[in-house]
């Protein structure tokens, strides 16, 4: 299956599940702010997770919610002539399943798996199997289908322009009729699960640009339709070099509630509903309006479960893993860098090895004293432009290691095996620094479940201004900009020779803003600010009229 990215609001209502409910409200007439500084629960662990489904329960009052994504949460594969379920190991998927798994619903993906159709009962199999709590609807596509829709128009168009590189974005007319093809089918089946008057569908990223439009023509005015944009949104002048700006814009404006990653990336998107449609843009509120409907577009920074994360850190499987490592790549007395990227352009993954470089080459005292380790996970293959940043990591670790290695000693460890939660997590722990280079990125999760692996609080993050995780990290880790390649190696040297105390104070404040924003708290947050935009109490309604 396609990897996708891994790779965030006033007090919560007093109204509980099951509350008796009173018609469907009407929608307010102006705006009430509903931001996340202000509907904040904090915790972390079981406590935000109760935090998350409290919310989606008192905002669904029984209603049945349909989410839809491309990846699905299970998939059925074979194993030999037995079929087996691969269960969600991390990720998105894996922090709404248990939400789901409570309240119910419907979940529209993808039917991926080798074996999904065999278990499929008219494209549906609840799930999880062994104790059924809410129903997987399955679409499926065919070869032409991914190509066109998920390898093309999704990750040759969207990907590249989201991330500001208009030179990679391609165009192609075929690959758009399969996007619009395939968002009708997941739009269909979405409208299908719907058994309520006023239904509840939350999409998923940016496979779905056409299909709230799509669903909203079925459904009406009394569907709440909401939806999460895992990427940056470019500026306006950018976003309009794709011929199909319009469409995508008044497909995404169908949904009464949009997120994005941070606060920029709403005025963005803001910016260029201004510049490319003549709908009412209301700068105050956040708010775009046509006729009697309104988007109302916010920020809601995604976490990580970062309990899940320490636990997994504090295993013996991660201490075991780490030995193991450490041992067989002579780590044990060497001071140790990491980075873990899928090999995607948008990371700077290049950029980061010219840097280490530099240090190498101008710091002269820490060779043999430093060791870098490379995690790698092909993705997209099938794209050149994939293939050839593969091709390209691949030669600069063999060039840096034949420059600078010795007989008992490399600079860069380079491994694209794939490494459980809990290996990875040991990684973390025992990395004295963590860099992330993006050269755009949404959020970045890797510098977040850095800091949850850091149990010993002795690493240092080096963070990339230009990802969207800078905004609340940015106090606490070392910023660089990733193409300036002498200031890199200036952070990594000021990372390695950080004083103890000033390490453990920054890594500190990271794991705090790391546990308490987690993904439980994204997902609380947005139910929380849907039930306020659909539910107004009397006190934001006369703000509202005042």
């Amino acid at each position: 299956m396609p990897s996708d990215e891994r790779e965030s609001d006033a007090p919560a209502p007093t109204e509980r599940p099951g509350a008796e409910r009173a018609g469907k409200p009407t929608r307010p007439p102006g705006w009430f702010d509903v931001t996340p500084s202000d509907d904040r629960s904090g915790g972390s662990g079981a406590d935000s997770k109760a935090a998350a489904t409290d919310a989606a329960a008192s905002f669904l009052d029984g209603r049945r919610l349909v989410v839809m994504s491309n990846r699905q949460p299970y998939s059925h594969e074979y194993d030999g002539d037995e079929v087996v379920v691969n269960r969600p190991a991390g990720g998105l998927t894996a922090a709404l399943d248990p939400v789901i798994q409570t309240v119910g619903g419907t979940w529209v993906a993808w039917g991926s798996g080798e074996a999904d159709r065999v278990v499929a009962d008219d494209d549906v199999v609840e799930v999880p199997p062994e104790d059924p709590a809410y129903d997987l609807r399955r679409v499926w596509l065919d070869e032409e289908q991914v190509d066109g829709y998920y390898y093309g128009y999704s990750n040759q168009a969207l990907w590249p322009l989201s991330h500001s590189d208009t030179t990679r974005a391609t165009f192609s007319r075929d690959d758009w009729k399969c996007y619009r093809e395939v968002n009708e089918l997941f739009a269909e089946a979405a409208v299908e699960a719907c058994d309520d008057a006023d239904p509840v569908i939350w999409f998923q990223d940016y496979h779905f640009g056409l299909a709230p439009q799509m669903a909203r023509e079925r459904l009406g005015e009394d569907a709440f339709l909401m939806q999460f944009w895992h990427l940056p949104w470019t500026g306006w002048d950018v976003f309009r070099a794709c011929p199909q700006a319009e469409q995508l814009l008044d497909g995404l404006l169908a949904n009464d509630l949009l997120g994005f990653h941070t606060a920029a990336y709403c005025q963005h998107f803001l910016d260029t509903v201004e510049a490319t449609t003549d709908y009412d843009v209301d700068r105050g509120t956040r708010c775009v309006r046509q006729n009697d409907r309104r988007t109302y577009v916010r920020p809601f920074r995604i976490g990580i479960d970062a309990d899940a994360q320490a636990a997994a850190a504090d295993t013996d499987e991660a201490a075991s893993f780490w030995e193991t490592f450490a041992d067989a790549h002579g780590l044990e007395d060497r001071r140790v860098g990491v980075g873990v990227d899928r090999l995607d352009y948008t990371k700077g993954i290049v950029e980061r090895l010219e840097a280490l470089e530099q240090f190498f080459e101008t710091r002269p005292e820490w060779r043999g004293e430093f060791t870098f380790v490379q995690k790698g996970s092909e993705s997209r293959s099938r794209i050149p432009a994939y293939r050839k940043v593969q091709e390209r990591v691949e030669a600069k670790v063999a060039d840096i290691n034949s420059r600078f290695g010795t007989t008992d000693w490399q600079p860069i460890v380079y491994t694209t095996e794939m490494l459980s939660g809990e290996a990875l997590a040991g990684l973390y722990r025992h990395a004295d620094l963590c860099l992330v280079t993006s050269l755009r990125d949404g959020m970045n999760l890797v510098a977040k479940e850095f800091a949850a692996a850091q149990l010993d609080t002795t690493g240092v993050l080096v963070l990339s201004e230009l990802a969207g995780a800078s905004d609340e990290l940015g106090d606490d880790a070392v910023l660089i900009h990733p193409s300036d390649t002498p200031a890199v190696a200036d952070a990594i040297e000021r990372a390695l020779s950080m004083p103890a105390d000033e390490r453990e104070r920054r890594m500190r404040g990271l794991r705090e803003q790391v546990l308490d924003a987690d993904v439980y708290e994204w997902i609380a947050s947005q139910f929380r600010t849907a039930e306020r935009i659909e539910r107004p109490g009397p006190e934001q309604e006369s703000a509202v009229d005042a």
